[in-house]
């Protein structure tokens, strides 16, 4: 399993190209295998192009880019020169958003999103293969046609190939279509080692079949919750966090066929109705509901000594990737022993 790294804005806007080139620096010297970068409030792509500058082995991706903000022949030639530019480390990551941001923050259309963004991905495939074939650009399809590309405007055939397509997926649809039409998946951080076993994977099985792929060198990188500290009260904090961010997830109609998978169905309907009471404190309410059962199910909770074991035996014959998703205020020294259980288990698999 590889460990991968979040690549962060500074807090305040207060940011700068040294600043992601010392964290990304830092990172591959800690012995993570990939950095991720973001969209939210910032462009996923620009500081990865820092960190690429000073880094030599990390994996440089996106977790997410938002897709259909896009159209699939920009897309293609920011990816393209990332993957050049960091000489074959780019990760494409890519989420579909909700519909209220795409037509209301950004403005561009919204119809039927899993079966968008396959064609989405197969018209940005076909454009990197006619950049590097030379062959004519012939993409026709439902929501998207591309059939001019001069020579002119055809960067020269990337060295390293395409870059691998990471599909963010929470519905079974979307994950079909990783299967499908990428080379990895990148499942919901809401989701449970069950849930992964008995939805997730079969989805992504049924799009593998559908085109004619095996699940050989299909990744799935995770972004699993944990609660660790290397005190109670550092313990006590984390699950506190935790708690807090597996309530707001619950309250989400969208992700309550995670609930009903585990019969905490009611749940999820209960958090709903508090987070959009006038309460000034629901939100300290709602992670008042969630039990140390719930958190077992959603998050491994270990100190730090075992936390790299505790993944592995949750994950280990699920994901190939994973980060720590910690929505608490930590050391990030923390993780270094899980790191090293993990790096050592890569190294000495057949």
């Amino acid at each position: 399993m590889r460990i991968d790294a979040k690549l962060t804005w500074a807090d305040g806007g207060k940011q700068s190209l040294t600043g992601f080139a010392e964290g990304a620096r830092t990172a591959e010297s800690d012995g993570y295998h990939g950095l991720w970068s973001a969209e939210s409030a910032h462009d996923p792509f620009l500081p990865l192009i820092a960190a690429a500058h000073v880094t030599s082995t990390l994996q440089l991706g996106t977790a997410i880019a938002v897709a259909f903000a896009r159209n699939p022949m920009s897309l293609a030639y920011t990816a393209h020169d990332l993957q050049t530019l960091s000489e074959g480390r780019f990760l494409l990551g890519l989420g579909s958003q909700v519909r209220p941001h795409i037509e209301r923050r950004f403005g561009m259309p919204w119809s039927r999103p899993a079966a968008r963004m396959r064609e989405f991905i197969e018209a940005m495939r076909a454009i990197w293969t006619a950049w590097a074939t030379g062959e004519p650009l012939r993409f026709r399809g439902d929501f998207y046609s591309h059939t001019l590309m001069t020579p002119f405007f055809a960067p020269p055939p990337s060295p390293f190939g395409p870059p691998a397509v990471y599909l963010a997926a929470v519905g079974e649809q979307m994950t079909e279509v990783a299967g499908a039409a990428c080379d990895g998946l990148l499942p919901h951080p809401f989701t449970t080692a069950r849930y992964l076993r008995e939805r997730t994977l079969p989805a992504v099985q049924r799009g593998l079949a559908s085109s004619g792929r095996s699940a050989e060198n299909f990744s799935i990188s995770l972004s699993g919750l944990v609660v660790s500290g290397r005190t109670e009260e550092e313990m006590a904090q984390a699950m506190h966090g935790v708690k807090q961010q597996i309530a707001f997830y619950a309250s989400t109609p969208a992700y309550y066929p995670v609930l009903e998978l585990h019969g905490w169905g009611d749940l999820g309907h209960q958090l709903t109705a508090l987070s959009r009471s006038d309460s000034p404190d629901r939100w300290t309410r709602m992670g008042g509901v969630i039990d140390d059962d719930i958190v077992a199910a959603f998050a491994v909770v270990a100190e730090p000594d075992r936390l790299g074991h505790a993944i592995a035996e949750r994950y280990g014959d699920i994901a190939d990737r994973f980060n720590f998703y910690a929505p608490y205020e930590h050391d990030p020294g923390l993780w270094m022993p899980a790191i090293d259980y993990l790096s050592d288990r890569e190294r000495t698999r057949p």
